[in-house]
C-alpha cells in the first residue's frame, strides 16, 4: 500500500513540473503584452487593499488637480481674448464703425468733424470752457468758425468703457431725431481721441435746478420739463423705429435749452431691443 502511494505521490510531482514547463513554453511564445498579462492573472492574488486605495487616491486627487486648473486656464484665455477684442477698435479711425451696415456707416461717417476743427472751437479744451465733467469724460463749451455754438464731449484717453460708450452713442444718436432727444452735430476720433459734438444747451442740465435753492424752477415750468421727458422716453420705447431703453436716465443727462425744452442726452448705456421684444435680462448693473 506504501508503495502504491508513493508512486502516486511521485506521479503527481512530475505531472506539475510538466505543467509548469509547458506554461514557460507557452510564455515564451507570447507577445509581450500577452505575457505582462499572464503576469498580472497569476499574481492577481498577491496585490493588496492597500495597493488599490492607493491607486483610486491617486487618480481622484489628479482628476481634482487636473479641473480647477482648465478651468483658471479657459477663464484667463477668455480675457485675454475680450482684452484684444475692445483695444482691436484703436488701429484705425473708420475700424470703429466697420461692423455696421455700409448705409449706417455713410450716415455717420457724414458726421466727421475734423480734430483740429474742434480744438480751435474749445480753444484746446481750455478749462475756462469746460461746462460739465462725468465718468467717461469732460463737456466743453465750444464755438464753431460760422459762429454756431456746440458742447464738445471728450472722452477719457484711458477708459476702455468710453470707447464703448461712444461708439454706442455715435451710431444710436446718429439715427434719432426728435424734439425731447439731444442732437448729434457730428463726431471725431484721431488716435486715442474722442470727441462728439451737440448742439448746445444754453439753460444746462436739470439737476442744476433741482439742487440749486436761487435756480428752484415754478410748477409750470417743471410740468413743462417733465412733459418733454415723457415725450422722449415714449419716442425711444414705441414711437422711433429703433426700440431703445436708455438705462441712465437721470436730472444730469436731462439738459435744457433757452425755452426750457428738456432734451433727454447720454446714450452710452442704452441698449436696443426687437421690435416684438418685451421683455429683456441685463446681465450686469449699470448707471448710476
Amino acid at each position: 500500500m506504501k508503495n502504491i502511494t508513493s508512486s502516486t505521490s511521485r506521479g503527481a510531482a512530475m505531472k506539475l513540473v510538466i505543467e509548469r514547463s509547458q506554461i514557460k513554453d507557452v510564455k515564451s511564445s507570447l507577445p509581450l503584452r500577452s505575457l505582462s498579462l499572464c503576469v498580472f492573472c497569476e499574481r492577481k492574488d498577491e496585490i493588496s487593499p492597500a495597493i488599490i486605495i492607493a491607486i483610486v487616491v491617486t487618480f481622484a486627487a489628479s482628476v481634482l488637480l487636473v479641473i480647477p486648473a482648465y478651468c483658471l486656464l479657459r477663464r484667463r484665455a477668455k480675457k485675454k481674448s475680450n482684452a484684444i477684442n475692445d483695444e482691436s477698435p484703436k488701429q484705425s479711425d473708420y475700424g470703429l464703425l466697420n461692423y455696421h451696415a455700409a448705409s449706417e456707416i455713410t450716415t455717420v461717417e457724414s458726421l466727421q468733424f475734423d480734430i483740429g476743427t474742434i480744438e480751435a472751437a474749445t480753444n484746446k479744451f481750455s478749462d475756462d470752457n469746460k461746462i460739465g465733467e462725468g465718468r467717461f469724460g469732460k463737456v466743453y463749451k465750444g464755438v464753431l468758425l460760422e459762429g454756431k455754438k456746440v458742447a464738445v464731449k471728450r472722452f477719457s484717453m484711458k477708459s476702455l468703457q468710453g470707447l464703448e460708450e461712444f461708439k454706442n452713442e455715435v451710431i444710436l444718436i446718429a439715427k434719432l431725431q426728435h424734439r425731447n432727444l439731444v442732437r448729434l452735430l457730428g463726431w471725431g476720433i484721431e488716435g486715442e481721441e474722442k470727441l462728439l459734438v451737440y448742439e448746445f444747451m444754453p439753460s444746462k442740465s436739470h439737476d442744476s435746478f433741482i439742487f440749486d435753492s436761487e435756480r428752484l424752477l415754478d410748477w409750470k415750468t417743471s410740468y413743462t420739463v417733465i412733459s418733454g421727458i415723457a415725450r422722449g422716453l415714449q419716442y425711444l420705447l414705441e414711437d422711433s423705429r429703433l426700440k431703445i431703453i436708455h438705462r441712465d436716465l437721470k436730472p444730469s443727462n436731462v439738459l435744457l435749452d433757452h425755452d426750457m425744452v428738456a432734451k433727454i442726452s447720454d446714450f452710452g448705456m442704452a441698449r436696443i431691443f426687437n421690435e416684438n421684444q418685451n421683455i429683456a435680462n441685463a446681465k450686469r448693473v449699470v448707471g448710476t
